[in-house]
């Protein structure tokens, strides 16, 4: 069974900086559409960026021009650069996956102070 493994995360304070990580636990074959979503207390949860298994990016309007979202090196792994954080981008963050089915990591917090 494969997994999703994300890294990074943490507190910064606003206008910092943070990476997020994350990658399958296992080989995959085939290259996978992945995104990070987030969901805040109270709150539903949102699609923060994606990408394609062709490469399109998508943004969530609140977050361009500050996150950028990539493939890593490894197959099948994706990486989420987030810079100029704002308090209100506190939330936890997880990995999506999908490739024949819908693979998520476990979250991971990322909190903003003002």
């Amino acid at each position: 069974q494969v997994q999703v493994v994300e890294s990074g995360g943490g507190s910064v304070q606003a206008g910092g900086s943070l990476r997020l990580s994350c990658a399958p636990s296992g080989w995959m074959f085939g290259i996978a559409d992945m995104a990070w979503y987030r969901q805040a207390p109270g709150k539903e949860r949102e699609l923060v960026a994606g990408i394609t298994s062709g490469g399109t990016t998508n943004y969530a309007d609140s977050v361009k021009g500050r996150f950028t979202v990539s493939r890593g090196n490894a197959r099948n792994t994706l990486v989420l650069q987030m810079n100029s954080l704002k308090p209100e981008d506190t939330a936890v963050y997880s990995c999506n996956l999908i490739l024949g089915r819908s693979y998520w990591g476990q979250g991971t917090q990322v909190t903003v102070s003002s």
